[in-house]
Parts: C-alpha cells; structure tokens; sequence
C-alpha cells in the first residue's frame, strides 16, 4: 500500500463550485454522484455494500477509516455499491482478527474512485449548510490540467470538472430500485436455532436494495422468507400465500416508484400485514395518499436517535434514506388516498434530531368482535350482540326471518337495547331483506362511526365478505 505522502493528486468540485482538493484512494478516475456524509465510528463495511448508497459518494465523518480491514461476513450484498468514498485518513494496515483483506485493496478491484487527506470536518459542516448535493471526485487521467498546481487547483480545472458535475441528473426524480434488486427471486429458510423446522410465518419481501442481513434476521427467528425482485406482480405474491409482505430499503426517490405503490396498494387492498424499512416505508406513506419530500441532508450512519411514540422508548438506530414522509405527526389522520379507503393512519416513530416522520401504523377499521359479552357497571351479563366494535361503541345486530316467537321476547329484546343505548353504544339492526342491498346496508352502519372514521368506507365493507 503507497505510504499518504506518495498518493497521487485528487480533486472533489461540488455542484456549488465548492472544491477540495485531497489524495487519490482507491481506484484513480472519476466518479459523479450525489455527496452525502455518514455518521458513526464503525461499520464502513456495511456502508459500502449497502445497495441504499447507490449512486452516491459518501463522506465518513469519522477520521479513520480502514483500521479493521474487510471480512467475508459483515457485507450487506455481494459488491460495494458507493459510487464514491472520501475519508480523511486510511489505515495503513488493518488490524483485526476477523481482517481478511485491505479496505484499498478492495475499493481499487471494485472501480470505486476516493479520495483522502481532507478535512472531512469542514465538508461535513458544508453539506449541512448547503444540503446535499452532487459531486464528483477526479484524479488520474480524469484530473483536467491545473489540478495538481501547487497554489491550488485552476480555476480552468474547477469549471471543467464542473461542468461534468452539473451534467448527471440529481438525485430527486431518479428511479434506481431496479438497478440494485435481484435478478431472481431466492428463498431463505429458518435458520439457527429454528434450522429444519416449519417456519412460524412466511414473509415476502421485495427486494427494493435489501441488505442480506434483514432475511437472515428473519431466518433465525423462525420465519421463511421469499426474497422477490422489483418486478414482482401481486398475483406471485399471492400465489406464496405470505403472512407478511416487506418492501425493503433501497435507493432513489420515492416520488418515481408509480408501480412500486401499485403493488402495495394491492397488498393493503388484500389485507395482508404490511411494514417497510427506509425506502419501503416511504412507499407506504406514497400509497396511503402522503407525500415525500427531500430532506436537506438526510439520515445517514448508526447514530440516528428515534422515539417510539407509543412507549416514550429511544432507540438509536442505523439510517440511509434522504426523502422522508409528508404525514401529520401531532395527531392521527384519514390517510388521504382515495377519500380515506385505508382509514386512520398515525405517526409511531419520530427522528428526535429533526421531528422527521420515521413510522407509520395504519389504524383503518378494526375487525368487529363476533358475540362480545357486554356488561353494566354491575359487572353482570347484559348482552352478546352479533358484531361489536367496542373502540367506538358501536354495535351491529342481525336478525333472521324469524327472530321473536313470543311479545315477552320483543320487550326484552328492547329493554336490552334500551339499557346499551344509556350506556353510550349506538346500535343499527338489520333484517335478512337489508343484505339484498349492500351499499345500502353499508352506508346505514358507517353513520354510526365519527365522520373521520365513515369517510374510511373501504375496510368497512370487507365486513360483508
């Protein structure tokens, strides 16, 4: 490995026109992407194999890098994915027991452009003043003439590189799921201590730029999980019969991701549990009728403290994502798509650093307890009506051609109803005829529900299947 002094010149040109000029690390060229900083002492291998940081270059902010070398076991895919890596100072030797290689060495193999000796401090503190931006790192041959002058790169250098940076397209608008999924869907069966049992649950997850440790994660907990890619079709998805479908992490903007939300929509609309990580819970948000936007300078590293807002419980959790959920955080709300077809939907987790949206959980329409006993304050049998949704006091009873043989029968039917009606629960009857007519019949029940929750027609019409 060349000793620091001995590295051949660098330059990195912001698209600001903000330039900084370092030593060349790793592969020499150049390398044109979104400049983005991240957090945390350790985990530098992680980081590179995460298919979320495709087609950016991070910056580390910790100061040296490279110190534990690479292993064959903690990569989050089968290549580095960074489309550029700045740090200020390299190992000059690994030195760990788990080290099988030299991080240079296999940053050159991979083609990945770097650069070293800045002061990743002072371009940290840019890029959160400026937000992020695209950049570029050049050396080599693709260093123009007058970048390595010894009063400072020309001015002619920094137009020329530039010029290039200004040319790839920004991050917002970019569609990059299908660029880092799989080509083909896999399977991952239970692993560890559950290896050669019957899974407990079947999990699809699509793979949107998944890190190989969320299936296995999964995997020795019991579960199986069908890895599918981007392209998957609901009808494959359904085909699995799952118990739960994930939309993993991944890159780009979720403003583009039109059939991605499509699938989802599909999945809700069949009622199967659904959760997202980064990129996938965006995509909930997206499907739900929320919007996304781009944050300044995004969550990166494995410092991000979150709260659960349920418990009061923080976690510090590790973050890759730059766009962020548009959702009311103070109280729950109709989601929006579709005059409210998903019902209620709050905020469950919160980034404490900056009050970024970084959990959703869709409330809808509970399913209806079937033949709840109710009680008077007494604590004595009242009543067991057909369908009960006790969180809004509201009660469906169904009654057949012949419900009531004798009068005494009626007035206690009566005195029942009178009873839960002072008690607070609105009642609606129905008789065999009304189910000739469902719309109908479901209207007459959605009045008895509060007016944010009615406008949620959707899951209360899955009642009637």
């Amino acid at each position: 490995m060349p000793e620091l002094s001995h590295r051949p010149a660098a330059l990195l040109v912001l698209e600001d026109g903000w330039a900084l000029r370092g030593r060349s690390y790793g592969a020499q060229g150049r390398t044109i992407g979104e400049i983005v900083f991240s957090t945390g002492m350790t985990g530098y291998q992680e980081t590179l194999t995460d298919p979320s940081y495709h087609r950016q270059i991070v910056v580390q902010t910790a100061p040296h890098i490279g110190n534990t070398g690479v292993n064959d076991e903690d990569a989050e895919s089968d290549r580095i994915w960074v489309a550029g890596y700045v740090v200020r100072e390299p190992a000059r030797r690994a030195s760990s027991w788990r080290s099988r290689r030299e991080l240079e060495d296999d940053l050159r193999d991979a083609g990945i452009v770097g650069l070293c000796e800045v002061d990743t401090r002072a371009l940290t503190r840019h890029l959160r003043e400026a937000g992020a931006m695209r950049g570029g790192i050049f050396s080599g041959d693709a260093l123009p003439a007058g970048g390595a002058d010894p009063g400072g790169p020309s001015p002619a250098c920094i137009d020329i590189c530039l010029e290039a940076v200004r040319s790839e397209p920004p991050m917002s608008g970019r569609a990059l799921a299908a660029e880092v999924t799989t080509p083909s869907g896999y399977v991952v069966e239970p692993a560890g201590p559950a290896e050669g049992q019957e899974p407990v649950a079947v999990l699809v997850a699509i793979d949107l730029g998944i890190k190989s440790r969320t299936p296995w994660q999964f995997a020795e907990r019991g579960v199986r999980v069908h890895v599918l890619p981007q392209s998957t079709t609901l009808s494959e998805i359904l085909a699995l019969k799952p118990d739960g479908v994930l939309f993993s992490n991944g890159p780009g903007d979720p403003g583009t991701a039109d059939a991605e939300i499509e699938l989802l929509r599909g999945v809700l609309d069949a009622r199967i549990p659904f959760f997202g990580i980064c990129l996938g819970n965006q995509l909930l948000g997206r499907a739900l009728g929320y919007g996304t936007y781009k944050l300044a300078y995004g969550h990166r590293g494995v410092n991000q403290p979150v709260v659960d807002r349920a418990t009061g419980k923080v976690e510090i959790t590790a973050h890759n994502h730059g766009f962020a959920v548009d959702a009311p955080v103070d109280e729950p709300s109709l989601a929006p798509y579709d005059l409210g077809r998903y019902g209620r939907v709050e905020v469950s987790h919160v980034g404490l650093n900056d009050g970024v949206v970084e959990g959703l959980r869709a409330l809808g329409l509970p399913a209806p307890r079937i033949q709840m006993a109710i009680t008077d304050v007494h604590h004595s049998r009242l009543y067991f009506p057909d369908e009960a949704w006790p969180e809004y006091r509201v009660l469906a009873e169904f009654d057949g051609r012949i419900k009531y043989r004798a009068p005494e029968d009626l007035w206690q039917e009566k005195q029942r109803q009178d009873a839960l009606t002072r008690m607070g629960w609105r009642i609606e009857r129905f008789i065999w005829s009304d189910f000739t007519h469902l719309d109908v019949l479901r209207d007459r029940i959605l009045a008895l529900f509060p007016a944010t929750v009615a406008r949620s027609a959707r899951p209360v019409a899955d009642l009637w299947r």
